[in-house]
């Protein structure tokens, strides 16, 4: 019998018009929506299904958009995960559905992990960058080469999967190593962000972040919670929550992260929220393993027949 991961994307996922079907489906849904407005106090909602696509993509509205709409659609879908991890963001995703955090807490929390974050650097001040095509090595080489050469930051920050590695840090230095990437025929792409997320420019967000996750009420998680910084589960409260502040200012671990759950026995990796970024990256890692998109209602049931089958140990 194979065991199912449930994994939640982060930002960069979201579009308007996300979860609308979902919410008009399912009164869970709906319900969940009508939950993270109440916890800001705000229309949240109203953005998500109505925009603008400018205010959509402010950092401190991106961040608790995404975690409501995967909620939703996990609360919509009905189903439990064996284990479960979350990109980035996503991971608050994650402790919501296993409950180590309540979600109007973990909604709160993440707009203010936006704000800190955006704060944290000047805008024009930090650049991220996709390298594709470049194994670790020859992207880290040429961060170091970079940071030594302009004295600013340059790090490799999220390990996404086969020849995917994003760069973070300050403009400069960032441009720097685009070039000596670009000269070991690496294509690189510059990401529309407005902060080096998880570099360790983000340290003064990691700060303020820190002591207001420690606050929170919470739970060991009702089933195994692969974080981002370790590519470990975490199956108590307090290292799920030192997990989360840790990783503000951390590489993302993706790849090491879907290894390591293939090796425990994950059979089926079941994408929950917008977008299906996370379905692509499980392909290249995890090749043997099975995977479904749930991004809506229409995909409901055949999400629902790959866990009967996974569970069945039926197919990989």
């Amino acid at each position: 019998m194979g065991k199912v991961a449930f994994v939640f994307p982060g930002q960069g996922s979201q579009h308007v018009g996300m979860g609308l079907a979902a919410r008009d489906a399912s009164p869970a849904a709906a319900e969940a929506f009508r939950e993270a407005d109440e916890a800001l106090g705000l229309p949240l909602s109203g953005l998500i299904f109505e925009g603008p696509e400018e205010d959509m993509k402010l950092t401190r509205n991106t961040q608790p958009a995404v975690v409501a709409t995967s909620i939703a659609l996990y609360r919509a879908l009905g189903e439990t995960p064996d284990v479960a991890a979350g990109h980035s963001l996503g991971e608050y995703a994650a402790h919501v559905a296993a409950g180590t955090l309540a979600f109007a807490d973990a909604i709160r929390t993440v707009r203010l992990r936006g704000k800190t974050m955006q704060e944290a650097v000047p805008v024009g001040e930090g650049a991220m960058a996709a390298v594709l095509k470049a194994d670790r090595a020859t992207v880290e080489s040429a961060c170091a080469t970079a940071a030594e050469a302009t004295g600013q930051v340059c790090e490799a920050v999220n390990y996404n999967g086969p020849g995917q590695i994003v760069i973070a840090g300050s403009t400069r230095a960032v441009a720097h190593a685009a070039e000596e990437l670009k000269a070991a025929r690496a294509r690189v792409m510059p990401l529309p962000v407005s902060a080096p997320f998880h570099s360790s420019l983000m340290k003064p967000a990691e700060e303020k972040l820190a002591p207001v996750l420690r606050g929170l009420p919470s739970a060991a998680p009702a089933f195994p919670v692969y974080t981002n910084v370790d590519a470990a589960p975490v199956e108590s409260a307090g290292a799920a929550i030192e997990a989360l502040i840790r990783q503000v200012s951390r590489p993302v671990r993706w790849e090491s992260t879907v290894r390591r759950m293939a090796e425990d026995g994950v059979s089926l990796f079941v994408e929950v929220g917008p977008g299906k970024v996370l379905t692509g990256l499980v392909g290249r890692i995890a090749k043997d393993a099975a995977r479904v998109t749930v991004n809506g209602p229409d995909q409901f049931e055949a999400a629902r027949e790959a866990i009967a089958a996974a569970r069945r140990g039926e197919g990989s």
